[in-house]
C-alpha cells in the first residue's frame, strides 16, 4: 500500500488508538491523559493539512478493505470529506482544551475522555466513508459513543435524557440499515460517486428507490433534527458543556446533515432525485424545521434549550441547500455545516462557562453577566450575531449564498423563510445580548462582578475566543480560495454533478 492509500486509515487511528488507552489509565494519570489526547490531536492535525494539500492538488487517498461481498470498507478523502474532517478536528481539539478545563477535579475523566476520542473516530470514519455500508458501519458506532457521554453525570434526568436520546437514535439507525440493504440489492454499494450510481434504476425500480430515500432521509433526519424527529435533542442538553458543543456543532447533528449530502448527491444524484420527485418533500421539510426551531427557541428560558432549539432550526440550512438542487444553493447549504459548527461551538463553551463560573442555567440570570465576563460575553455576541445573519460574520455568508441559491432555482418563497427565521433568531438572540451588557444585575451584588482578575479558567476562555474569532474571519475572507466558502465551491464544482 502506498502512503495516500493509508492517510485516511491514519486520520482515524489518530484519535481511535489514544482513546482506547485512555480508558485503560487510573483518574491520577492526569499528565499521561492529557499528553495523549493533545498528541492524538497534533497528529490528526498534520495528517489532515496533509491531505488537504493533495486534495486541492489533485491526488487521490483511497483505503479499501474486504467487509461484505461486493461492499467493502472504504476510507475517501475527497473535497467534501475533508470539509467535514476539517471541521471536526479543530474543533475537536479546541473542545479538548475546553474538556480538560471544565472537567477539572471531576470523577470518571478516563471513561469521558475515552469516549469522547471514540465519539470523534467515528465521525471522521463516517466523513471519510466512501460508501454507504462504510457510512453506516461509523453512523451506528457515533450513537454507541456518544451515549455515555449524555449520561456522563448519573443523574436521573441524564439517564432519562439518554433513554430518550438511545431511542431515537437506534430507531434512525435501524431506518438507514434497511435503506441502505434495499439499495444493496438493487445496484449493490459501489463508491460514492459525482452524479449518483441509481439513475439507470429509476425506470425499472422507482417506487423502490422512492421507499428507500424515505427511510434513509428519516434515519438521517433524526439526528440532524429534523421536525419531527428532533424531540432527543433539547433533552440531551443535560450532558456537560463540551459534550452539548460536540453534539450540536461536531458530531451527531452535523453526521446526520453530511449523510443527507452524500445520499442527495453522491447515492440518487441531482437527475435521479428530480425525476423521482424526491427533493419537493425534503425542501418543504427543512424549510418548515428551520421555522418550527426558531419559534420553540423563542419559547425557552433555559439557556441551552434556547440554543439547542436554535440547533433544529440552523442544521436545517445544510439539508434546504441541498434540497434546492442548485450549484449556489449547494455551496451555501456546505459552507454553512463549517459556519454553524464554528458559531455554535462558541454559544455553548459561552453558556458552559456562564454555568461553570456563576451557576446561569436561567435567560434572567444573564443580567449583567458582561460586566464579570466581558471576554465570554464578548464571543457570544459575536456568534449570537453571526447566527442572526449580521455582515460580515459567518452566519451571514451560508444565508446569502443560500438566499441566491434559491432565487437562482426559481425557489423565491425560500427567500421569505430564511428573512423569517432571521427576524426570529434575532428575537431570541437580542433580548440576550441586551440582558449581558445592559441589564443591571439583581442576583449578585456589584463588588461579585469587579472582584475577580480573571472571569474563568484560561482553558475555558481561550477556545471560545479562538471560535468567535474564526466565526468573523471567515466572514471577512470568504472571497479566499483558502476559506470555508471557496473551499465548497470547489466541491461543488469537482464532486457534485448540479
Amino acid at each position: 500500500m502506498s502512503w495516500s492509500s493509508l492517510l485516511p486509515l491514519g486520520i482515524l487511528l489518530s484519535s481511535l488508538l489514544p482513546g482506547l488507552v485512555i480508558f485503560a489509565l487510573s483518574e491520577e494519570q492526569k499528565r499521561l491523559r492529557v499528553a495523549l489526547n493533545l498528541g492524538g490531536i497534533s497528529v490528526k492535525l498534520l495528517l489532515v493539512g496533509t491531505m488537504l494539500y493533495g486534495v486541492s492538488q489533485g491526488m487521490e487517498f483511497r483505503f479499501s478493505l474486504a467487509l461484505l461481498p461486493g461492499a467493502p470498507l472504504v476510507l475517501q478523502g475527497d473535497a467534501l470529506s475533508l470539509l467535514f474532517v476539517s471541521l471536526s478536528s479543530v474543533l475537536w481539539a479546541l473542545t479538548t482544551v475546553y474538556a480538560i478545563g471544565y472537567l477539572e477535579g471531576s470523577p470518571l475523566r478516563s471513561r469521558f475522555f475515552g469516549y469522547f476520542s471514540l465519539c470523534v473516530s467515528a465521525t471522521v470514519g463516517l466523513a471519510l466513508a466512501g460508501n454507504l455500508v462504510t457510512f453506516l458501519l461509523f453512523y451506528e458506532m457515533l450513537t454507541l459513543a456518544t451515549f455515555p457521554l449524555v449520561v456522563h453525570r448519573g443523574t436521573p434526568e441524564s439517564l432519562r435524557a439518554g433513554r430518550v436520546y438511545l431511542a431515537y437514535t437506534v430507531g434512525g439507525g435501524a431506518l438507514v440499515l434497511i435503506g441502505v440493504a434495499m439499495l444493496h440489492s438493487l445496484a449493490g454499494t459501489p463508491d460514492f460517486r459525482a452524479a449518483g450510481y441509481l439513475l439507470e434504476q429509476v425506470e425499472e425500480h422507482g417506487l423502490a428507490l422512492q421507499v428507500a430515500f424515505v427511510l434513509l432521509i428519516l434515519g438521517l433526519g433524526v439526528k440532524a433534527a429534523l421536525v419531527p424527529l428532533h424531540g432527543w435533542l433539547p433533552k440531551a442538553m443535560v450532558a456537560p458543556a463540551p459534550v452539548s458543543a460536540l453534539l450540536h456543532a461536531v458530531a451527531v447533528v452535523k453526521a446526520g446533515a453530511f449523510g443527507i449530502v452524500r445520499v442527495v448527491y453522491d447515492v440518487f444524484g441531482a437527475e435521479a432525485l428530480s425525476v423521482l420527485e424526491l427533493n419537493r418533500p425534503l425542501l418543504w421539510l427543512a424549510a418548515f424545521t428551520i421555522l418550527y426551531g426558531s419559534v420553540r427557541a423563542l419559547q425557552q428560558q433555559e439557556l441551552k434549550k434556547r440554543l439547542a432549539y436554535s440547533t433544529i432550526s440552523q442544521v436545517s440550512y445544510i439539508t434546504l441547500g441541498v434540497a434546492l438542487l442548485g450549484p449556489v444553493a449547494a455551496v451555501g447549504g456546505l459552507v454553512h455545516l463549517v459556519h454553524q459548527g464554528l458559531m455554535k461551538v462558541t454559544l455553548f463553551y459561552c453558556a458552559g462557562n456562564f454555568a461553570e463560573t456563576l451557576g446561569i442555567h436561567r435567560i434572567r440570570e444573564m443580567d449583567g453577566v458582561g460586566r464579570r465576563m466581558p471576554w465570554t460575553m464578548a464571543a457570544f455576541s459575536v456568534a449570537a450575531l453571526g447566527m442572526i445573519g449580521v455582515p460580515p460574520i459567518a452566519g451571514f455568508i451560508s444565508k446569502w449564498t443560500l438566499g441566491l441559491g434559491a432565487l437562482e432555482v426559481g425557489h423565491d418563497w425560500v427567500v421569505l423563510v430564511l428573512l423569517g427565521s432571521a427576524l426570529l433568531n434575532a428575537m431570541y438572540f437580542l433580548p440576550l445580548l441586551w440582558r449581558g451588557w445592559f441589564a443591571r444585575p439583581a442576583a449578585w451584588h456589584d463588588d461579585n462582578f469587579a472582584g475577580a482578575r480573571f472571569e474563568t479558567h484560561w482553558m475555558l476562555l481561550l477556545p471560545p475566543l479562538i471560535t468567535a474569532l474564526l466565526s468573523l474571519l471567515v466572514g471577512l475572507l470568504a472571497a479566499s480560495v483558502l476559506s470555508p466558502l471557496g473551499w465548497s465551491q470547489l466541491i461543488v464544482e469537482r464532486e457534485f454533478a448540479i
